[in-house]
């Protein structure tokens, strides 16, 4: 098995991929006007509007109405991320802030409100986990 995409439900596509574009610099792929996908070379970040949700079932998903799930990227330096994004980002929860196991990391929202962080290793354990 391998983990290969997140697939983020929205009202708003073109607005939501313009945010992820903007923010991570990776441009999107749309297949149509309901599907994007942003894709990095960990795992891919898809974007779909609401009427994707009736292909697999129907009502199983909604828009803007996540809270538990952190959309997260990987990158080489935080505090330059956190300085090219303000004034475009609306809501930064917190950061950049060193967590405990080593990451430097950056939480912010998206326009639909998802918790987005960007983070970069710092100690020499967390660089290692996440070598490339």
């Amino acid at each position: 098995m391998n983990f290969v995409s997140i697939r983020i439900i929205t009202g708003d596509v073109a607005r939501l991929v313009g945010f992820y574009e903007r923010a991570t610099g990776v441009r999107a792929v749309r297949a149509t006007e309901d599907f994007a996908e942003l894709a990095t070379a960990g795992a891919t970040l898809a974007i779909a509007g609401v009427r994707t949700v009736a292909l697999f079932a129907p009502g199983s998903a909604r828009p803007a109405d996540n809270r538990s799930v952190i959309v997260e990227f990987l990158v080489d330096d935080v505090d330059r991320v956190h300085r090219d994004l303000a004034g475009f980002v609306d809501d930064f929860v917190g950061g950049p802030t060193t967590m405990p196991w080593g990451n430097r990391s950056l939480l912010l929202r998206d326009p639909d409100g998802n918790l987005v962080n960007f983070f970069t290793p710092v100690t020499p354990e967390a660089v290692e986990k996440f070598a490339r």
